[in-house]
């Protein structure tokens, strides 16, 4: 659970010992954001559009056990993230390869289901954090804040409908589970994946290589 920040005292020394006490929390993050989810909100009721979010969520969410990792939503944006010490505990698709491949299959449902009018198509952003911390200003929520927490939201801007954004960091540990599994370097959607870019991202003092995975 989060550590509960909250001093009255603006210069708190009990504050600033608190916040040096809490460790990294290593993790991958992920922003699942769905497409056109205004657009509809002014073309039908609630019962077309609630419906279709409904679909949405349950196949991104649900069908790949990922509800229990979302931290916030934002509007039909949401957060997820998953520290280290869970997923290695998990008894099944407890790797970085495994969690893209769900992702990828949620994706290629919705964008090619033979009834277009059950879902909305998405895109996602997902990032491998270092710089991270477990903690939450708003007593009972959990949350995490940090550096590469921003980055996996600066990611979501080179997104578009039925695409995957993945941080360099986080396709290396891809790789890493590939070459553990003696699998190669093509397997599943990584047959997709796109040449290294480089981005300068506002507020981030360094360039940020990504790639992408447009679903098909």
């Amino acid at each position: 659970m989060a550590r509960y920040i909250h001093y009255t005292d603006p210069n708190s020394e009990d504050m600033m010992r608190d916040l040096e006490e809490i460790p990294r929390c290593p993790g991958i993050c992920f922003f699942m954001d769905i497409n056109r989810s205004t657009d509809i909100k002014y073309q039908g009721g609630l019962k077309d559009w609630g419906r279709k979010l409904n679909n949405t969520f349950n196949n991104l969410l649900y069908a790949n056990h990922f509800q229990k990792h979302v931290v916030k939503g934002i509007g039909d944006e949401v957060m997820l993230f998953i520290p280290d010490e869970v997923l290695q505990k998990k008894t099944s698709n407890n790797t970085c390869f495994a969690l893209l491949e769900d992702i990828y299959a949620a994706l290629f449902l919705i964008k090619n289901h033979p009834d277009q009018d059950l879902y909305l198509n998405c895109k996602v952003a997902i990032h491998y954090c270092t710089e991270v911390h477990n903690i939450t200003f708003f007593e009972g929520a959990d949350d995490y804040y940090g550096s590469d927490i921003d980055l996996t939201a600066r990611l979501m801007t080179k997104c578009v409908e039925n695409r995957i954004v993945l941080s360099e960091k986080f396709y290396i540990k891809v790789v890493n589970d590939l070459i553990n599994m003696g699998l190669p370097m093509e397997t599943g959607c990584l047959a997709r994946v796109s040449e290294r870019f480089m981005e300068n991202f506002r507020g981030v003092p360094v360039s940020t290589a990504y790639r992408v995975i447009d679903v098909q």
